[in-house]
């Protein structure tokens, strides 16, 4: 992703970029669900979407169901879309939280055109007017990660990218503490003037040779674990959307391709034994397993300088958070949109982009830290006491950033918003009230319609969502006129 961004982005006159990867040490490829993000990362490198999601056995995604997560039998849906309309700037769950306790108000899931959808099984682009039913919603995709980076490293070569084969063994610095060179197995230096770390969880430059520290956030997000395990398809449906279920000690999701089933169990390694958690996730598939399960270990948090002298950590290397909500890929996405909009004039020395570097590590210290406490959201917004794991998660001592937006949101419905950050109102909206947070009051403004006239207008848009979402195909139909594969 980021040499094929650099070198598209970037003008070749002032900028050469070498890729140094190894096919021995092959890349983690299971974070598979992406978010809505990467559409414009794509279309930023001239990509089209129908051959890129022919290439990744890809499938459309218009949210998240949640299973389990605040009591066992509760499931609700994250979706890339609002509910409902604001009327004269107040938002619309104002509006039904006037009326929730009646019963033909319904679920607000039902003011969501993408929940509605997904529930359905069905699937069309939106429309391009956002102010219609039909264009309220983005989506995002499914795809073998696998697949995706020779995709990608395949569109750096024409723009230009060098590429090596080989791994790095050892790292040159120069008397400032820059790295000034890396040496490969095989005994060849490649020289730079600023390099990137893309090793994933090794941090070979990052924090082996520039030691740039880490911040452990297991207090937190106490899962350290996982283990994956692809399956085949059971029966010909294509949910267009990604399943998170609760379970004893963590969580595990399904994720569905064109030609096979991404299946993992998340888990904290302090309540449930690798062998434990794999006997759990092979008793939750539902197809044939077509590989070994495989096992993964990580410590969430982030590193304390994601770009430290003349190396930016991009990926796993600057940091990890569990893919709860789809956001590894997304928080690559970021890292190399900050740099590109940082990338130094001058590098013969460090210390010439001193503001860039800063700033670049002030925000994406944001963006991880607005990730995490959506993330902490989902855990701490719970009712289970069921196991020793969902006990500990109880006693949980939460950020005073996620604290303050939840007594916020539980007094009177309102949030407060930040310019900068992945997840804005709808998103914090779902799981609020999809995890049995809802609000005691409501603005005061909502009280201005007039109640049965309110009533008529949220049934007409029950309907009128209702309909959009019929008069949509089904997914897997929608799949094979757009982008057909000639073997599954």
């Amino acid at each position: 992703m980021t040499a094929a961004a650099i070198g598209s982005a970037l003008p070749s006159s002032r900028v050469s970029v070498h890729l140094v990867e190894s096919e021995a040490i092959g890349i983690v490829g299971v974070g598979e669900a992406t978010l809505p993000h990467l559409r414009r990362f794509n279309e930023n490198l001239g990509i089209d979407e129908a051959d890129f999601m022919t290439a990744t056995s890809a499938t459309f995604k218009l949210g998240i169901e949640f299973r389990d997560w605040a009591r066992r039998g509760d499931a609700y849906i994250h979706p890339f879309g609002a509910y409902g309309v604001a009327v004269d700037d107040v938002p619309f769950h104002h509006f039904w939280r006037r009326l929730a306790h009646e019963p033909a108000t319904g679920d607000i899931s039902t003011y969501s055109l993408p929940i509605v959808a997904a529930r359905a099984g069905r699937f069309r682009h939106p429309a391009d007017n956002a102010a219609s039913v039909n264009g309220s919603y983005g989506y995002a995709y499914h795809i073998d990660a696998t697949r995706y980076a020779p995709y990608l490293r395949s569109i750096a070569e024409r723009r230009g990218v060098a590429r090596t084969e080989g791994k790095v063994v050892a790292v040159q610095h120069t008397a400032h503490g820059d790295i000034s060179a890396v040496r490969l197995e095989g005994g060849q230096c490649i020289a730079g003037d600023l390099f990137i770390d893309c090793s994933g969880f090794f941090g070979v430059l990052i924090e082996k040779a520039l030691q740039a520290g880490y911040d452990d956030w297991r207090r937190w997000l106490p899962c350290d674990r996982a283990v994956a395990l692809p399956t085949s398809h059971k029966g010909s449906s294509l949910p267009p959307y990604t399943k998170a279920t609760a379970l004893d000690a963590g969580w595990r999701w399904q994720i569905p391709l064109r030609h096979r089933v991404g299946n993992g169990y998340v888990y904290c390694s302090e309540f449930a034994s690798e062998n434990a958690a794999t006997t759990t996730l092979l008793g939750n598939i539902e197809g044939s397993p077509l590989a070994e399960p495989r096992h993964l270990r990580f410590t969430p948090g982030v590193r304390r300088q994601q770009w430290r002298k003349n190396c930016i950590a991009i990926g796993l290397s600057g940091g990890f958070l569990e893919p709860l909500e789809s956001t590894s890929i997304y928080l690559i996405q970021a890292a190399i949109e900050q740099l590109i909009e940082r990338f130094p004039m001058s590098l013969s020395e460090s210390g010439e982009y001193t503001a860039e570097r800063e700033d670049f590590n002030r925000c994406m210290q944001q963006e991880f830290e607005r990730v995490r406490d959506f993330l902490i959201l989902h855990y701490v917004a719970t009712e289970r006491r069921d196991s020793a794991f969902w006990q500990h998660i109880a006693a949980v001592d939460i950020p005073e950033t996620l604290a303050a937006r939840i007594d916020l949101f539980r007094g009177d419905g309102r949030f407060d918003d930040y310019q900068r950050g992945l997840f804005l109102t709808p998103s914090w909206l779902a799981v609020f009230l999809g995890q049995r947070i809802v609000p005691e009051r409501y603005d005061m403004r909502a009280a201005n319609v007039d109640r049965h006239r309110l009533r008529d207008r949220l049934h007409m848009l029950q309907q009128k969502i209702a309909a959009a979402a019929n008069a949509m195909p089904h997914h897997s139909q929608y799949l094979e006129r757009y982008c057909p594969v000639a073997h599954r």
